[in-house]
C-alpha cells in the first residue's frame, strides 16, 4: 500500500486510478480531434488546450472516486465497476457541461463533452477488460509472514482470502501458544534461521499475532527480520491499515499513545478545515435556501407540527449543542424518551422517509456548521442520553468528542447505519480511525465518498 497524507491506498487501485486518468486526457483529445474534423476546424497544437484536457479529465476523474468505482469491489467485479463508471462518467459531463455554460471558454464546447463521453466510456471499460484480473492478481498482493498460530492468527487469515485483500499470507509460524488454530503453522523450534527463511519466502511484511506478550516477545527474530529489510508491524496496526479502523477487541491506551496519529500538525490542518467549513456552509445555505424552504413546507402540510426538528447533541469536548434538521418524524416520536431508529421504523412520516433518503433533511445542520459547532466532516453528534449509556459500554468512546461532529464522516460511508450499542461500537473504530488520521486529503475523500451514500442509500433511516 501507498501511504498518502496518512491514509492507505492499495497499489493496485492507485495505479489503475492513474491510468484512468490518463486515459480520460487521451479521450478528452480524441473528441476534440473528432469535433474539429467534423466541422471542417483546424484542431490546433495540444499545448494550446493541455489545461482543459487536464480539467475535464480532472472533473470525471473525481466523480468516478465519488460513487466508488475505485472500492473495494473494483477489482473483482468488472459487472459492478462498469455500472459505477456509467453514473461517473454521466455526472462528470453534466458537471462540466454546467460549468462550460456559467463560465463559456473557447477551447471545449459542450457539443464536443458528448464525444468525450462515449469515448471515455470505451477507453475505461476496455481498460477494464484487459486489466481486471492483472489488477486483482497476487502480483499486487503484498506477501505477508505471521507470527502466531492462535486466534489472532485467524482473523488475519479470514482477512486475507477476501477477494479485495491487498495482502497474501504465505507462512505462519507457532510461537509456542498453549492453543494453536491456524493447524499448519510452522513450529518455530523448526526453523534454523527465521532470516533466511523470510527471504526464501519473499515475504515483504512480518505481523506480530501473539494473544499474550507480556514476557513472550521473540526479540531477537523480530530483529533478525527488520535487519534483513523487511517490514515488521503489530497486529493492531496491520488492522488499522487494512480495514481503516481502529479495533477495540486489541488496542490498548499505550497502543493509542505511542502508535502513529494526532500529530501536532493539526493546528495548521484545522484552519484549513475552519476556513473550508465557512466558505462551504455559506454557499450551501444560499444555495439550498430554496430547497429547505420548500421542503419545509411539505413537511408541515404532510403531519402536524414544526417544520424544523431541535435536538440537543453532544460536541466538540463533550459540550451540547442545538442541532437543527428538517423534521421527518412525528411530534411525538420521543415522548418517552429518545430511542434508536429502526427499519421501516412507524414513526418516520411519508415525507420523512423521501428526505431522510436523499440527506435533505441534513442541510439545516450547515447552520451549525457555519456556527462552529459542527463540521461538515467529523463523527455524528449523539444525543446525551444515548453519550452517556455507550461511554459505560464502549472502551474509548469519550475520544471521538476529541473532534468536531460532522454531518458526513468516515464511518458513515463505511458502515450503514447503526441502531444498536453493538452497531454503535463498530462506527466508533471507524470514529477513532478518522480521530487518529485526520487530514483535509482523508476529508476531501470522505466528501466525495458522500456522494455515493446519497446515490446508493443502502443504509438510511
Amino acid at each position: 500500500m501507498i501511504r498518502l497524507f496518512k491514509h492507505y491506498i492499495p497499489h493496485a487501485v492507485l495505479l489503475l486510478g492513474l491510468l484512468d486518468f490518463a486515459l480520460l486526457v487521451v479521450a478528452s483529445e480524441m473528441a476534440w480531434q473528432l469535433r474539429a474534423a467534423q466541422i471542417g476546424m483546424e484542431p490546433g497544437p495540444v499545448s494550446g488546450r493541455w489545461l482543459s484536457l487536464v480539467g475535464i479529465a480532472g472533473v470525471v476523474w473525481l466523480a468516478m472516486i465519488a460513487v466508488g468505482v475505485y472500492g473495494p469491489y473494483a477489482l473483482r467485479s468488472l459487472r459492478f465497476a462498469g455500472a459505477r463508471l456509467l453514473v461517473a462518467i454521466s455526472l462528470g459531463i453534466i458537471a462540466l457541461a454546467t460549468i462550460d455554460w456559467i463560465l463559456p471558454g473557447q477551447t471545449f464546447w459542450r457539443s464536443t463533452l458528448l464525444y468525450a463521453m462515449g469515448l471515455a466510456i470505451f477507453v475505461l471499460v476496455a481498460d477494464r477488460l484487459l486489466l481486471n484480473s492483472f489488477l486483482g492478481s497476487s502480483a499486487f498482493r503484498r506477501r505477508v509472514m505471521v507470527l502466531g498460530a492462535g486466534d489472532r492468527a485467524q482473523r488475519l487469515r479470514r482477512l486475507g482470502d477476501r477477494p479485495e485483500s491487498g495482502f497474501a499470507i504465505v507462512s505462519y509460524i507457532a510461537m509456542g501458544e498453549p492453543e494453536r488454530t491456524v493447524e499448519e503453522a510452522i513450529p518455530r523450534e523448526a526453523i534454523h534461521d527465521l532470516g533466511r527463511f523470510v527471504e526464501n519466502l519473499g515475504v515483504s511484511e512480518v505481523v506480530l499475532a501473539l494473544q499474550e506478550r507480556r514476557n513472550s516477545l521473540p526479540l531477537q527474530d523480530l530483529l533478525r527480520i527488520k535487519t534483513k529489510g523487511v517490514h515488521v508491524n503489530d497486529f493492531s496496526s496491520f488492522l488499522e491499515r487494512e480495514t481503516g479502523r481502529v479495533d477495540l477487541d486489541t488496542v490498548n491506551p499505550s497502543w493509542l499513545i505511542f502508535s502513529d496519529g494526532f500529530s501536532s500538525s493539526r493546528m495548521f490542518s484545522g484552519v484549513v478545515k475552519r476556513l473550508f467549513d465557512i466558505v462551504a456552509s455559506l454557499t450551501l445555505l444560499i444555495l439550498t435556501a430554496p430547497i429547505i424552504a420548500l421542503f419545509a413546507v411539505l413537511v408541515k402540510l404532510d403531519s402536524a407540527g414544526p417544520a424544523f426538528f431541535r435536538q440537543r447533541r453532544v460536541g466538540l469536548f463533550g459540550q451540547d449543542f442545538e442541532l437543527v434538521k428538517l423534521r421527518s418524524m412525528r411530534v411525538d416520536a420521543e415522548k418517552d424518551g429518545a430511542k434508536w431508529a429502526e427499519t421501516n421504523d412507524t414513526r418516520i412520516t411519508r415525507i420523512g422517509r423521501l428526505i431522510r433518503k436523499v440527506r435533505i433533511d441534513e442541510l439545516p445542520q450547515t447552520w451549525s456548521v457555519l456556527k462552529g459547532e459542527m463540521s461538515f466532516v467529523g463523527p455524528r453528534p449523539e444525543v446525551p442520553q444515548f453519550v452517556d449509556q455507550l461511554q459505560d459500554q464502549i472502551p474509548f468512546y469519550q475520544e471521538r468528542h476529541m473532534v468536531k461532529p460532522g454531518i458526513t464522516g468516515w464511518a458513515q460511508i463505511n458502515f450503514p447505519y447503526g441502531a444498536s450499542t453493538q452497531d454503535s461500537r463498530k462506527k466508533l473504530e471507524y470514529d477513532l480511525y478518522y480521530a487518529k488520521n485526520y487530514t483535509p486529503f482523508l476529508d476531501l475523500v470522505i466528501l466525495l465518498q458522500t456522494l455515493r451514500v446519497i446515490l446508493w442509500p443502502e443504509g438510511a433511516r
